[in-house]
């Protein structure tokens, strides 16, 4: 499959024979970045919605279908896990409810934390299982710290990291440096692709952490 991605949380995920998948579309006339014309089949918005059904997203083409709560699903043969994580530290609500989604492929597994802003619990790592290849914020103001994204990472174990959510030339919403996540990961000079393509069982062994730039900026 192959992964895109277009900057803050929103990627697409293309595989042949499977359903193409966006995650977190933006409006560009809010965040400052431009967001080409994507098509979709599915589209998961980790901030819950009262109605999915009623969702429209500016840019995204197709008859798609929006997952925006807590639940299992199966789609064109993609299995896809959505639970509920917090947004803030203190794990009380307040700032709503995060969704991570957790997509299989034929047994690849790629997870998207979302906007996470607590620490995952055993439970949360437990229903999330293994993962291949991981999409973690790193920058958002009230988020994660880095060592916090650091220890995410140790707790789901991923092959692949590919750090999200954070500054760009160009954003305006408020979004720290991936400086100070790769520094905490102990990465000096990170591998850069325009696109990731991954596979099932490729590049087993230590975690990478790649940057993949972000397509249409």
């Amino acid at each position: 499959m192959q992964i895109s991605w277009y900057g803050l949380g929103c990627f697409q995920f293309t595989a042949r024979g499977y359903p193409t998948v966006v995650t977190d579309p933006y409006d560009p006339t809010t965040v400052g970045l431009r967001l080409p014309q994507l098509r979709a089949d599915i589209v998961t918005s980790s901030q819950l919605l009262a109605d999915p059904r009623k969702a429209s997203w500016p840019g995204i083409s197709g008859n798609y279908r929006t997952l925006a709560a807590p639940g299992e699903y199966e789609i064109g043969g993609i299995f896809i896990t959505a639970i509920s994580s917090a947004r803030n530290r203190t794990r009380d609500w307040a700032d709503g409810i995060n969704i991570v989604y957790s997509f299989i492929y034929d047994g690849l597994v790629v997870c998207h934390l979302g906007e996470l802003g607590g620490m995952l619990t055993q439970a949360d790592v437990e229903s999330i299982g293994g993962v291949d290849v991981l999409l973690v914020p790193v920058g958002l103001p009230h988020g994660l710290t880095p060592a916090e994204a650091s220890e995410v990472v140790s707790m789901l174990e991923p092959r692949l990291v590919i750090p999200m959510q954070y500054s760009l030339p160009g954003v305006t919403l408020e979004r720290k440096s991936v400086e100070l996540f790769l520094r905490e990961m102990g990465v000096a000079e990170p591998e850069v692709v325009d696109r990731l393509s991954a596979r099932r069982g490729e590049g087993a062994g230590e975690t990478r952490v790649l940057l993949v730039r972000p397509l249409g900026q």
